[in-house]
């Protein structure tokens, strides 16, 4: 069975990447078990340095985009549509905040198991994207690592240290490095790139194609 590594670079705090997500994983389904699929999330910040208390939503994309309120309320319901057509609903939120806590959940949670990294990533993009909920508040952080699967031990221990800072702060570097400078970027076998939130069939398109080349995992 041919066997493909899928790297998913994105920050909790793009709502882009939560539509990227919907639309690869649909994508695989349709695909089926045909292809061997390795599925592991790496960091990147939109905002590195977003204060804790964050900004809101509309000063914040106005003064580093340069657009104005009906820009953003046409971008808001384009989003929305594309979201519910791929099963994710997107509530009102208000404001940005800094996901540097949650990279390094994340990250902990794939060194356990890529399974429950994967139910993680989508409990805290349904609360930041669903719920409009604060993902740098170690209080909420906890409730959805645990939520997800997570052991107390372990979800205690990244949030009351800086665990795995330096690692996150590697990978971004090395995806930096790389050319990343956007996300979502879905990065199939370490060598090729989809950019964006694209649909469906463009991911599925490209799986099918770099799957054919792929080496079957050895038994």
């Amino acid at each position: 069975m041919p066997s493909l590594e899928i790297d998913f670079i994105s920050d909790i705090a793009c709502p882009w990447c939560a539509i990227g997500l919907q639309a690869l994983e649909q994508a695989l389904r349709n695909i089926g078990p045909e292809l061997e699929v390795e599925l592991r999330f790496q960091p990147f910040e939109l905002n590195p340095r977003m204060p804790r208390e964050g900004e809101d939503v509309r000063e914040h994309l106005k003064a580093k985009y340069g657009i104005d309120d009906a820009r953003i309320d046409e971008g808001a319901e384009l989003m929305r549509q594309r979201g519910a057509a791929l099963g994710f609903h997107f509530g009102p939120r208000s404001r940005i905040w800094n996901t540097f806590d949650a990279h390094r959940l994340l990250h902990a949670a794939g060194l356990q198991d890529l399974t429950l990294q994967r139910r993680l990533k989508h409990a805290l993009l349904q609360a930041y994207h669903g719920e409009g909920l604060n993902p740098s508040d170690p209080d909420l952080l906890r409730m959805v690592a645990l939520a997800a699967g997570m052991d107390a031990a372990t979800v205690d221990a990244v949030l009351a240290s800086d665990l795995h800072a330096r690692e996150v702060r590697e990978a971004e570097q090395i995806w930096l490095q790389s050319g990343i400078h956007a996300v979502p970027a879905v990065v199939l076998n370490r060598q090729h790139l989809i950019s964006g939130g694209q649909p469906v069939e463009v991911f599925e398109r490209a799986l099918r194609e770099v799957g054919q080349l792929a080496s079957p995992r050895p038994t």
